[in-house]
């Protein structure tokens, strides 16, 4: 498990539509949701980051390793 700190949700989610595997989102009450080119939970992603001023606080979990690479890389080089 990784915690995102999200600034830039379009970013973000282009390193997440780019991964090969399922990117899931954890839930506080246990439940896993993959968030890799789910349109529908994305568009939620995009709800909460703009009520929360251009800012979302993400758990996930990544199932291939060269994705957790990627998308780690990508975040460390977005900001």
């Amino acid at each position: 498990m990784v915690k995102f700190n999200i600034l830039s949700m379009k970013n973000f989610l282009n390193a997440v539509n780019a991964c090969l595997g399922n990117v899931y989102m954890l839930s506080p009450d246990g439940r896993k949701v993959n968030i890799n080119k789910e349109e529908a939970v994305q568009n939620d992603l995009w709800e909460q980051y703009r009520e929360n001023k251009n800012y979302l606080r993400l758990s996930l979990e990544i199932t291939d390793p060269k994705d957790y690479m990627n998308l780690v890389s990508s975040y460390v080089g977005n900001y």
